[in-house]
C-alpha cells in the first residue's frame, strides 16, 4: 500500500474529507474515512475493525494502539506511549 503524499493529502483536505492518520509497525499513512466506509461518528470499535480489514491484519494487531479524535474531525491511531514506568493509557482491553 502506498502512503498518501502531502500533495494528495492537500487534495483530500480541500474536498473536506476526514482522514485517519495511522502509525503502525513503523509506517505512517493517511486514509480517508470514506475509503474505510466510516463517518466521523463511528465508534472506536468500528474504527479499529475497519482499519484491521483495510490493512489486512488481525484486529488483535491493533491492541496497544490509541485512537485520538481531533476537533476538525480527523483521527490519529498510534501506539500507546508509556512514560516513566507509568501504566499505559489507552484502549488496552481491545
Amino acid at each position: 500500500m502506498k502512503p498518501v503524499r502531502r500533495q494528495q493529502l492537500r487534495v483530500l483536505n480541500d474536498r473536506d474529507e476526514r482522514v485517519i492518520h495511522v502509525r503502525h509497525m513503523g509506517e505512517s499513512r493517511d486514509i480517508g474515512l470514506e475509503r474505510l466506509g466510516l463517518s466521523g461518528t463511528a465508534s472506536d470499535d468500528e474504527v479499529f475493525r475497519a482499519l484491521a480489514r483495510y490493512l489486512e491484519i488481525p484486529a488483535d494487531d491493533l491492541k496497544g494502539h490509541v485512537l485520538e479524535r481531533h476537533p476538525n474531525g480527523n483521527m490519529t491511531l498510534r501506539p500507546e506511549a508509556v512514560f516513566g514506568g507509568q501504566e499505559p493509557v489507552g484502549l488496552k482491553d481491545r
